[in-house]
C-alpha cells in the first residue's frame, strides 16, 4: 500500500511545498523590490525584519508538512541553551536538499532566522531565488582550480562576497549557515575528492574563516551540526516528499569562538594552516559521530 501511495504523496507534497514557498516568498519579493528602489537605512532595516518574519512563517509551514508524515521520528541531541538573542555560526555536513528543510524546521524556535551561503545558480530559481536575495542571503560563485589558473583575476572573489554579506548581519542577531563541504555528498564526489573521511567530503575553510574574521566578536557560539538519515540514506529528499522518510538524526555541539579563530585567512599563511587543521579535526570527529549513528541503527557500509 505504501508503494502505491508514494506517487500520490509525492505529488501532493510537491504541490503543498510549492504553495507554502510561493505564499511566503511573494511578500518578500515585493519587499525586496521596495528595498531596491528605496535604499534608505530605515526602510532597509524594516524590510529585512519583515523578510525574517516571512522566513519564519515558511519554516513553520514546512514543519506542518513534515508532521503529516506519521512515520517520521526525530532523534535530536543538543538543543539546550540556545537563544534567539545570540549570533551563531552554524556549520553542517551536507547530504541532501532535505538538509535545508531540516535546519529551518528544527531551529526555527531556538535561534535567529538562518542565513544560508547559497550557490550562484540558485539565484535564478523562480520565487526562491528572489526571496533569498531579499533576505540578504549571500550567493557564492565557486571557481574550480583549473578556472582560476586561466582567470587569476577571479581569485578571492568568493571570499570578498562573504565579507560584504557578513557586514549586513551586524545589526541584529543572525544565524549564518555554511555547508562547509560546498556540495552534497555522493560516493562519486567522495572518491573524486580523495576524501580521508568515510561519510564526508573534505571541508572548505575560507567561508567560515572570513565570517569569523568579520563577525567574530559578535558570534556567541559556533553550532557544529551533524545530520544523518540512517534509514533513508540513498535519497532523503525524495523520501521526505514521498512520505517514506522515517528518521532524522541530528547532533548539535556548541563550540566556543576564541581569539585563535580570528585572523586573515587570505594573507596569513600560518593562520590558514592552523585554521584548516582545526576544521579538519572537527570533521574527523563528525565522521566518527556519523559512523556511530549508522552502527546504532544497524546500517552497514554497503547501505550508506
Amino acid at each position: 500500500m505504501s508503494r502505491l501511495l508514494a506517487p500520490i504523496t509525492l505529488f501532493l507534497s510537491v504541490i503543498l511545498a510549492c504553495l507554502v514557498t510561493i505564499v511566503c516568498s511573494i511578500p518578500m519579493i515585493i519587499a525586496g523590490v521596495i528595498k531596491l528602489l528605496l535604499p534608505i537605512p530605515v526602510v532597509w532595516r524594516s524590510i529585512s525584519r519583515f523578510c525574517n518574519v516571512m522566513m519564519y512563517c515558511w519554516s513553520c509551514g514546512l514543519a506542518v508538512l513534515l508532521r503529516l508524515n506519521p512515520f517520521l521520528k526525530w532523534d535530536v541531541q543538543g538543543l539546550e541553551g540556545l537563544s534567539k538573542k545570540n549570533w551563531y555560526l552554524l556549520i553542517c555536513n551536507h547530504r541532501s536538499w532535505a538538509d535545508i528543510v531540516v535546519l529551518c524546521v528544527l531551529f526555527r524556535k531556538h535561534i535567529p532566522v538562518n542565513k544560508y551561503f547559497l550557490k550562484q545558480q540558485l539565484a535564478w530559481v523562480p520565487f526562491l531565488g528572489l526571496a533569498c536575495w531579499a533576505l540578504d542571503m549571500p550567493f557564492m560563485r565557486r571557481y574550480s582550480r583549473s578556472y582560476l589558473i586561466r582567470h587569476p583575476e577571479k581569485r578571492g572573489k568568493d571570499v570578498e562576497t562573504t565579507r560584504r554579506s557578513c557586514e549586513k548581519f551586524r545589526l541584529w542577531p543572525t544565524t549564518i549557515v555554511n555547508f562547509v563541504e560546498g556540495s552534497r555528498l555522493t560516493k562519486e564526489k567522495r572518491q573524486q575528492s580523495r576524501s580521508p573521511y568515510q561519510n564526508l567530503l573534505p571541508p572548505k575553510a575560507a567561508g567560515i574563516a572570513m565570517a569569523l574574521n568579520v563577525l567574530g566578536k559578535q558570534f556567541d557560539k559556533m553550532l557544529n551540526v551533524t545530520l544523518c538519515y540512517p534509514e533513508n540514506n540513498q535519497n532523503p529528499f525524495y523520501a521526505m516528499l514521498s512520505g517514506k522518510l522515517t528518521c532524522i538524526v541530528v547532533r548539535i555541539n556548541l563550540i566556543p569562538v576564541d581569539k585563535g579563530l580570528h585572523g586573515d585567512y587570505v594573507k596569513d599563511k600560518n593562520f590558514k594552516r592552523q585554521f584548516q587543521l582545526w576544521l579538519n579535526t572537527i570533521w574527523h570527529d563528525k565522521d566518527d559521530v556519523i559512523t556511530a549513528i549508522y552502527k546504532e541503527y544497524g546500517i552497514t557500509e554497503d547501505n550508506r
